[in-house]
């Protein structure tokens, strides 16, 4: 199975190519929020890096949130028109799912992706390990303050995402001697990890109406905002 991952949820866009469980091909651009400006380009070049055509593509999947307004729109209008003009099918995954694949870890500590949200407050959710490579969702996302939220985690926890990082110290305080933060190469999501885990979730019987999926924004004051409108 051939998949076609799109990821444009925080400050870099991401595409990947996977043959199987293999990366065929793999680009990943710090952006901004420019995602609309190298995303195609970008599809293009990971295609022909690949030495894949469009049409030998089995499976679209794409990031749906949480993230940028403006980045998540992109990245799903992108894909969406994509699969209408190549008749296939599309996968939305969590931007915390992908997150949390970054580890690989058999050891019982909890993992916490966390997403600055701004506004003082981040996207979190939790996943325990359910063997090596694999994890559970324990705690659906959620937008929080982490103040509120960091001290009610039971056990040893891993803290890892842009969130992580710029809460650092007040993981510290709070959780003194049973937290610690990913190294900045776990802090970013990757393409990759949305292919994986859309083909993952394709083979479970998954997939989304490309006429009704929508951005997760976990903030209901943009739910109903069309895509194409601005953040």
């Amino acid at each position: 199975m051939i998949t076609l991952a799109v990821d444009s949820s925080l400050a870099a866009t991401g595409v990947a190519l996977l043959e199987d469980e293999n990366i065929r091909s793999e680009i990943c651009i710090h952006t901004g929020r420019n995602h609309a400006e190298v995303l195609l380009p970008t599809i293009e070049r990971v295609l022909a890096s690949g030495e894949i055509e469009k049409d030998q593509v089995d499976l679209l999947a794409v990031t749906i949130g949480p993230g940028s307004f403006t980045g998540l729109r992109v990245g799903l209008s992108t894909v969406k028109g994509l699969a209408l003009v190549l008749c296939k099918p599309v996968v939305g995954v969590c931007t915390l799912d992908a997150l949390a694949m970054n580890i690989a870890s058999s050891r019982r500590v909890t993992l916490c992706p966390m997403v600055d949200a701004g506004r003082g407050e981040v996207y979190v959710a939790l996943y325990l390990p359910s063997g090596f490579d694999s994890y559970e969702k324990v705690q659906t996302e959620c937008v929080v303050r982490p103040s509120e939220f960091i001290g009610s985690i039971q056990g040893e926890v891993l803290f890892l995402g842009s969130g992580a990082e710029a809460y650092r110290d007040l993981i510290g305080d709070i959780l003194p001697g049973r937290s610690s933060v990913a190294p900045p190469r776990f802090n970013m999501v990757r393409a990759a990890m949305i292919g994986l885990a859309g083909r993952k979730k394709f083979q479970s019987g998954e997939t989304s109406d490309i006429m009704t999926l929508i951005p997760d924004y976990l903030r209901s004051s943009y739910a109903a905002a069309p895509i194409g409108r601005s953040e």
